[in-house]
C-alpha cells in the first residue's frame, strides 16, 4: 500500500513574490486583447475598365520611368540627369522623407520600455564638527507603459504611414519636375524654330520690298505701295526680339530646373527636326490608381488619419504604467557592489483622467474630421487622376491631327506665295494679292511651329498624368536621391 504524500501550505510570499502578486492582480482586472483598430481604407468603387479617349486597339505599353528618352533627344537625357541629382526641389522633398522616417522612428519607440542608468556620489556635513558622510549610489531604472487600448501602436502605424505619403510626395514631384524640365526645354526649341521662321519671314518681305523699289523708280508702283511693304518689313523686324527673349527666359528657368545658374547653362538644340513624339497606351484605369504616386500618397495620408482616430479614442482610456530601479548603494565605494548593498523597486500604476474640460474627446471628433477631410481628398485624387489621362489622351491626339492640318496649309501657303512672288516680278498681279498671300504664308509658319509644341507637350501631359511611368523600379530609384 503506498503511503499517502502530505500536502504542504503554500510559502509566505517574498517582498518581490508579493510585488508580482500585486502587478498581477492589476494587470488581470484589465481587459486583455481590447486594442482599438484603425477603420480600414474603404475599397475604391469599381469604375470603368478602360479609358473613353483610348484606342482599344493600341498594345498595352505603360510608360517606362525614363520616358523621356523616347524623345530622341541626348540633351533632353543629360539635363533629367542633372536634375535628379540638384534640382533644390527634389532636394526638399528628399529631406522632408528623411524627417518624417526620424518621426516614425520616434513614434515607433514608445512601444519599448524606457531603460535609463545612473551613478552618483554625494558627500554630507552636518555643523557642530559632525563627520563628514559619503554615499555612492549605482542605479538602472525602465519604465514601461502597457499599450492595452493600441494607443502607441497606432501612433506609430501613423507616423509610419505619414512617412509613406511623404515618399510618394517626393515621387509626385520628381515626376512634376520632369515634365517641367521637358516642356521648357521643348518651349525653348519651339522658340528658336519660330525665330528662324521669323528670319524666313523677313527675308522673304525683304525681297519683295527690293522688288517694289524696283517697280517705284520704273514708275509701275506706287509710294503707298513701297509704304506698306516698308510697314511689313518693320512688322516682321519686330516680332523677332520677343522670340529671342522667350529662348533667354527659358533658359533661365530650365537651369533653375537643373539646379544651375543660368550662365552655368547651355542649350544647343535648335528644333524638332529629329526628335520623335511617342504614344505610350494608357492601360487600365486599375492600374493607374495603383501607381500613380499622388493616388498613392492620398490613401497613405487617409490611413493614417484613420489610425490617428484610433489614437485619440485610446487616449479616453486608462493607461498602465510599469516601472522597476534597481542599482546599489554602499557609504564606502569599495563595498558598493556587495550584495547587502543592492536595492530593488518595482512599481504598477493606473491613471484615468477624470475631467478634462472635453478636451479628450474634443481630440478624437478633430481626429474624425480631418480622417473625412482625407477621405473626400483621396477619392478627388482618384477622379482628378483618371480625369488627367482622359483629358492628355484627347489632347495629343488632337494636337497630332493638328499639326498634320497646319503642315499642310503650310506647305499649300508657301506654294501660293512662290506664285504670286514670281507674278509680281513679271507684274502679272498687284501688290494686294501679294500681300494677302505673304501673310497667309507668314501666318501658317508660325501657327504650324506652334501646333509642333502644342503636340509635344501633349506627349509629355500624357507621360505625367500617367505617372511618369512610377513603381517599384521608378520608387527605388527616387529613394537613392540625395542619400
Amino acid at each position: 500500500m503506498r503511503q499517502a504524500v502530505p500536502t504542504l501550505p503554500p510559502p509566505a510570499p517574498t517582498r518581490r513574490g508579493a510585488n508580482r502578486l500585486i502587478l498581477g492582480a492589476i494587470l488581470g482586472a484589465l481587459p486583455s486583447g481590447c486594442a482599438l483598430l484603425p477603420d480600414p481604407v474603404p475599397a475604391v468603387a469599381a469604375g470603368p475598365n478602360r479609358f473613353r479617349e483610348a484606342d482599344s486597339r493600341a498594345p498595352v505599353s505603360w510608360p517606362d520611368p525614363n520616358w523621356w528618352r523616347r524623345f530622341g533627344s541626348t540633351e533632353l537625357e543629360r539635363l533629367m540627369a542633372r536634375m535628379a541629382g540638384e534640382n533644390l526641389d527634389l532636394a526638399v522633398a528628399a529631406a522632408r522623407v528623411r524627417q518624417a522616417d526620424a518621426s516614425a522612428r520616434i513614434a515607433g519607440a514608445a512601444l519599448l520600455p524606457i531603460v535609463t542608468g545612473g551613478g552618483s556620489a554625494q558627500r554630507s556635513e552636518a555643523g557642530g564638527g559632525a563627520r563628514a558622510v559619503t554615499r555612492y549610489s549605482a542605479s538602472l531604472a525602465a519604465s514601461y507603459e502597457i499599450d492595452f487600448w493600441g494607443l502607441n501602436r497606432n501612433a506609430a502605424l501613423s507616423a509610419r504611414l505619414s512617412a509613406e505619403a511623404t515618399r510618394f510626395d517626393l515621387g509626385t514631384t520628381l515626376i512634376t519636375t520632369e515634365a517641367s524640365v521637358a516642356n521648357t526645354y521643348f518651349t525653348i526649341l519651339e522658340a528658336r524654330d519660330a525665330l528662324r521662321i521669323q528670319e524666313a519671314n523677313l527675308a522673304a518681305a525683304r525681297r519683295v520690298l527690293a522688288v517694289i523699289r524696283q517697280q517705284v523708280a520704273a514708275g509701275t508702283a506706287t509710294g503707298l505701295d513701297l509704304a506698306q511693304q516698308e510697314t511689313v518689313v518693320a512688322q516682321q523686324e519686330a516680332a523677332v526680339p520677343p522670340l529671342r527673349q522667350t529662348v533667354s527666359q527659358n533658359i533661365a528657368t530650365l537651369a533653375v530646373l537643373v539646379g544651375r545658374a543660368p550662365a552655368e547653362i547651355e542649350i544647343t538644340g535648335q528644333g524638332f527636326g529629329r526628335l520623335d513624339v511617342p504614344s505610350p497606351s494608357p492601360g487600365l484605369p486599375s492600374e493607374l490608381l495603383a501607381r500613380r504616386p499622388d493616388v498613392l500618397a492620398a490613401e497613405a495620408a487617409l490611413a493614417s488619419a484613420n489610425a490617428n482616430v484610433a489614437v485619440a479614442r485610446a487616449a479616453l482610456l486608462p493607461s498602465v504604467t510599469l516601472s522597476a530601479q534597481g542599482g546599489f548603494q554602499s557609504l564606502l565605494l569599495g563595498t558598493l557592489l556587495r550584495p547587502e548593498a543592492q536595492f530593488a523597486t518595482l512599481a504598477a500604476s493606473l491613471a484615468q483622467t477624470v475631467f478634462d474640460g472635453g478636451a479628450l474627446r474634443g481630440r478624437v471628433e478633430l481626429a474624425r474630421a480631418q480622417q473625412e477631410e482625407l477621405l473626400f481628398t483621396y477619392r478627388q485624387a482618384i477622379l482628378s487622376a483618371l480625369s488627367d489621362v482622359e483629358s492628355a489622351l484627347a489632347a495629343l491626339r488632337e494636337t497630332t491631327e493638328q499639326e498634320a492640318l497646319l503642315r499642310e496649309a503650310e506647305t499649300r501657303a508657301a506654294r501660293a506665295y512662290n506664285i504670286a512672288e514670281e507674278q509680281l516680278r513679271g507684274g502679272i498681279i498687284n501688290l494686294i494679292t501679294l500681300l494677302n498671300t505673304q501673310a497667309t504664308l507668314f501666318t501658317a509658319r508660325r501657327n504650324l511651329s506652334t501646333g509642333r509644341l502644342r503636340r509635344f507637350q501633349a506627349a509629355v501631359g500624357l507621360f505625367r498624368a500617367l505617372g511618369g511611368g512610377w513603381g517599384p523600379r521608378a520608387a527605388a530609384q527616387v529613394s537613392e536621391i540625395r542619400r
